[in-house]
């Protein structure tokens, strides 16, 4: 089983790829009595980050505070591979798996750079408007720092 996993890596730039057009990731935290807490999230991925906005409170923000160390995974595109029966059938994938340190960005010209980088992945239509005062004053960026990271895939 080792060997059929490290025959299923994905390169550099199949992860960067996954990364780009993936919609949604999954940001683990940890919880205060050190239980895993999985959120989906909107993110975009520069260089050695990844950026989350939300709003500036909530239980995320909270367990990062507490401890920085996260973890973050997209999925690809998926089918079912069917065999002959339900015990030979299979999945066809890629994920990315990160682990990595967090934190709030704090300075505001990176915050609008994150943002910016954020709404032109989602709505490049808007992408170099303004963003309006009210929701900047209630969004929250995270900063994830990656440590460590993993891709895979199977076809």
């Amino acid at each position: 089983m080792q060997e059929r996993m490290k025959t299923h890596q994905l390169a550099a730039g199949q992860i960067d790829e996954l990364l780009a057009k993936a919609q949604v990731g999954h940001l683990a935290t940890i919880d205060q009595d050190g239980s895993p807490y999985v959120v989906p999230v909107h993110f975009v991925h520069v260089g050695d980050r990844i950026f989350i906005h939300g709003l500036i409170r909530g239980h995320k923000l909270d367990n990062i505070a507490r401890e920085p160390k996260v973890g973050f995974e997209v999925t690809g595109d998926f089918d079912l591979i069917h065999g002959p029966s339900s015990c030979q059938t299979n999945t066809a994938y890629q994920s990315v798996v990160i682990r990595g340190l967090a934190s709030v960005v704090e300075d505001e010209e990176d915050v609008l750079k994150a943002l910016e980088a954020i709404a032109f992945k989602y709505t490049p239509q808007h992408a170099g408007g303004a963003f309006l005062d009210e929701a900047l004053v209630i969004t929250a960026v995270i900063a994830v720092e990656i440590r460590q990271i993993t891709g895979k895939y199977y076809s």
